[in-house]
């Protein structure tokens, strides 16, 4: 089944910057790795609903058109992330994700 607008799926993520470095992850031993790691939090699968605006938007837009077991990589520049300023510490920032979509229904 392919991801559409209104599914709800669960996608497993790596978050880094354009120089590689990890910032955020759905997968706990790749947490570890990096220095984001946070022993309070629960690793696992992300799961939201595609077009609710759970996510950030260049997020979305990646994972629709994914199917179940399927695994990309896409790169979201700043006005699809966080905006090209602001507060927000990954404002300005491009970002890129590998996913694989772990479930959708």
């Amino acid at each position: 089944m392919v991801v559409e607008e209104g599914d709800r799926v669960e996608v497993d993520y790596v978050g880094r910057f354009e120089d590689g470095t990890v910032f955020d992850s759905s997968i706990e031993e790749v947490a570890k790795e990096s220095k984001f790691y946070d022993k309070k939090r629960d690793y696992g699968p992300l799961g939201f609903t595609v077009g609710a605006g759970q996510v950030i938007p260049g997020f979305e837009e990646g994972v629709k058109g994914m199917e179940v077991g399927e695994k990309k990589e896409i790169e979201i520049p700043p006005e699809k992330a966080y905006g090209e300023s602001g507060d927000h510490p990954l404002a300005g920032k491009t970002l890129i994700f590998e996913i694989e979509v772990k479930d959708s229904e």
